[in-house]
């Protein structure tokens, strides 16, 4: 039953991996190589790496996570990472995931035998780190963990079971940390608002690693206000969970409007919350050359704002302070939205999961629903396609045979 979470994430192909030469005088480029040995491995998970050509010893360590039916190579490819180890030089470790261990490949972010401390795939990512920094001479103290959906999920997880070896975290359309432990559980953790205090969120932390006294990890929570894959109230659920770690209060310190139609909200300087604008479910890029842009589009990675940039930066792998960097205006009003969708009046012709992805549509109890007009679409996957049509902003009806 755990192989079925996340169920509603549609397939995509894998880039094909290439390696690393042999160092010369003059290096080649880099690329995203396998490491087919890392020590403990009780999660069975793959170990890809990227490794900027020449990288000095002391330097920080991502691991990044990919979504369900993603691979090592997708978040390679996509989320901008790459580029910035480049710039910022720093190793970015990508674990995959296999489909012996979730037809479809979720870290299984859901069960306490993979993501609890020395335990399953939560154990194997430990490793991979100590294999990073024991090849690389890197900076223990500057070891970071990112991912999205089942991904950002794990992070969560890792986070609170491993608060001595991730310095930060960043959650991109992902749970609280031990939201679930069933999957059962983990299908109304995504839908639904749990009804926990900040404390009681809290205490799901703080359980993992019993007598932790040292300090807990600086989270970026990432979230789009159109995403009916993980609900918007997990954005909320982690930031209440992570300032009450903190022992912040959940009033924020200041607003900030960013591009792509995303607001900052931080709280204190340990925990941020980007919500996005009418983004569907995915990792958020900016594509481009300027120095706030990276990463490229594809099967959830979607345009609007770079989100590795601003997590590095949050993280100080940029070298500077760890803030986020200007131009930003601090506001206590919401910046005006900015969606994905096709003006008013479009009629789009898709499968019920690419409606729900492009906020044209929600998913419950599996069956597909139009925003706005409620209209029943039939079940939630790739095999069922409807024409919608947007009567007015957000509003949407059903039109087979108009498109």
């Amino acid at each position: 039953m755990r192989k079925l979470a996340f169920a509603g994430l549609a397939a995509i192909t894998a880039a094909v991996l290439t390696t690393v030469g042999v160092a010369a005088a003059d290096p080649p480029a880099a690329s995203l190589v396998q490491v087919s040995s890392f020590g403990a491995n009780p999660g069975a998970l793959a170990m890809y790496t990227y490794t900027p050509s020449g990288l000095e010893t002391g330097r920080p360590v991502v691991v990044a996570l990919h979504g369900c039916t993603q691979s090592a190579s997708d978040y390679y490819a996509h989320s901008g990472w790459p580029a910035l180890a480049d710039r910022w030089r720093f190793e970015v470790v990508f674990p995959q995931q296999s489909t012996a261990n979730n037809s479809l490949k979720c870290f299984n972010w859901f069960d306490t035998a993979d993501d609890t401390r020395g335990n399953g795939e939560a154990a194997s990512v430990k490793s991979m780190v100590d294999k990073a920094v024991g090849d690389h001479g890197s900076d223990r103290s500057r070891v970071f963990v990112t991912g999205l959906s089942a991904g950002a999920g794990m992070t969560a997880d890792l986070l609170a079971a491993y608060p001595d070896v991730f310095a930060g975290g960043g959650i991109n359309a992902g749970l609280p940390a031990q939201c679930a432990t069933s999957i059962t559980q983990a299908t109304s953790c995504q839908q639904n608002n749990q009804n926990l205090t900040p404390a009681q969120w809290a205490s799901r932390v703080t359980a993992q690693y019993p007598g932790y006294g040292g300090p807990w990890p600086r989270v970026a929570i990432w979230q789009g206000t159109g995403d009916y894959t993980v609900y918007p109230v997990n954005g909320t659920e982690l930031r209440d969970q992570w300032t009450a770690v903190h022992g912040l209060s959940q009033t924020p310190t200041s607003t900030q409007s960013l591009p792509g139609g995303t607001t900052l909200t931080n709280y204190g300087d340990k925990v941020q919350l980007y919500s996005i604008a009418g983004m569907g479910h995915g990792t958020a890029v900016d594509p481009g050359t300027g120095t706030t842009q990276c990463g490229s589009t594809g099967a959830y990675f979607l345009a609007g704002i770079c989100s590795s940039y601003y997590t590095g930066v949050f993280f100080g792998l940029d070298k500077g302070s760890g803030t986020t960097p200007p131009p930003t205006t601090t506001t206590t009003t919401p910046p005006t939205t900015t969606t994905t969708t096709p003006p008013p009046g479009t009629c789009v012709s898709a499968s019920n999961y690419a409606h729900t992805q492009a906020g044209r549509a929600h998913q419950s109890g599996g069956q597909t629903y139009a925003n706005g007009s409620n209209q029943a679409m039939g079940l939630w996957n790739t095999f069922t396609t409807h024409a919608l049509r947007e009567t007015s902003t957000g509003y949407w009806v059903l039109a087979d045979g108009q498109c």
